[in-house]
């Protein structure tokens, strides 16, 4: 049977609209906060296939939602190549110093062993009856996105390091290397269930428009390409960039994801391909009402044109998991 996300990027019909949230499974939920604070390694977390597993289907087990995403790390990448990644409490992510020797004899079957229960808990979700005509979501982090985190060795939110561009020779070694290691990663998601992959592509918004070809079109065209040769259909989330339609046309994934600061009339305009996202995560902090008038305004503007709903970036930690039943329910009765 297809699944209401599949008609909507491969026959590209409207009749429903299918729903689903980025990091759905996790912070916001009381029942995932309770497993976090016996678990305080992140990493290690993400690699407990029992424990991914389960909180992959939590928020399916409260929520009418078209599809489970993989409870996983966009770093479980870097860390699969050997550079530490740890998690600090109101920090974010820190990475080691990378060791370009060592990243770049990384063994393929050494790379897939550490990131196995990922792969295992992609198995065991797809087994699930709570999966049943719903889709199972993969990702991995763009090419650019991991570049940073591996070069910034942090979050960029206040800016690149000053001599980041500064070893051309670094910088292209390390996109070669990570495109060889993401169509595994993306190969083993498949491989074990994952029926749609996402690309993530975070700090996409960092780069002057010059930069975006080297950077993120072709590094992620290729990401693409890849994934469509494993008869896979590829959702991009390339955040904050200002040119939705040019991204469109050269990477041509099945779907573009959009971020909440981009004017979504416009996008409907300029791209035929289907469009997934928008709503600003802030929203869901707000009362019913504001709420159900944001979700109308995009469900509305995208009436007529193949549409996933979703938010423009993760669900808040803040998030009331009941304002989360309320709108699936707005877009589930649309």
């Amino acid at each position: 049977m297809t699944t209401p996300i599949h008609n909507c990027l491969i026959n590209k019909k409207t009749s429903t609209t299918p729903v689903w949230f980025m990091r759905q499974a996790g912070r916001y939920l009381p029942e995932f906060k309770k497993i976090r604070k016996n678990n305080l390694n992140f990493i290690k977390l993400c690699l407990n296939y029992k424990l991914s597993h389960e909180i992959t289907l939590q928020p399916l087990k409260r929520f009418n939602l078209s599809a489970a995403i993989i409870f996983s790390d966009i770093l479980m990448t870097p860390h699969g190549l050997g550079q530490k990644v740890v998690f600090k409490k109101n920090f974010g992510p820190k990475l080691k110093p990378l060791n370009l020797y060592n990243i770049s004899n990384t063994n393929v079957d050494e790379f897939s062993k550490k990131l196995d229960p990922i792969y295992k808990s992609i198995k065991n979700v797809k087994k699930n009856p709570l999966i049943k005509n719903k889709d199972l979501i993969g990702f991995v982090g763009a090419p650019w996105t991991l570049l940073v985190y591996m070069i910034n060795q942090s979050s960029p939110k206040k800016g690149l390091k000053k001599n980041f561009f500064k070893d051309d020779n670094l910088i292209k070694e390390i996109l070669k290397i990570l495109e060889k290691f993401l169509k595994i990663h993306i190969k083993n998601q498949i491989k074990n269930g994952a029926t749609i992959i996402q690309i993530f592509d975070s700090w996409a918004g960092l780069l002057k428009e010059k930069e975006l070809e080297r950077y993120v079109y072709q590094p992620t065209l290729n990401l693409v390409n890849y994934t469509r040769s494993l008869r896979t259909p590829v959702i991009c989330f390339p955040r904050n960039i200002k040119n939705y339609k040019k991204f469109c046309e050269i990477v041509k994934p099945d779907a573009i994801s959009i971020d909440y600061n981009v004017n979504p009339k416009l996008i409907e305009k300029k791209i035929q391909i289907p469009v997934q996202g928008g709503l600003d995560p802030k929203i869901l902090l707000l009362d019913k009402e504001k709420l159900k008038k944001e979700a109308l305004k995009y469900l509305n503007i995208f009436k007529d044109h193949p549409y996933i709903f979703n938010l423009g970036h993760g669900v808040l930690p803040e998030t009331d998991p009941n304002m989360v039943d309320y709108l699936v329910k707005i877009v589930e009765n649309y």
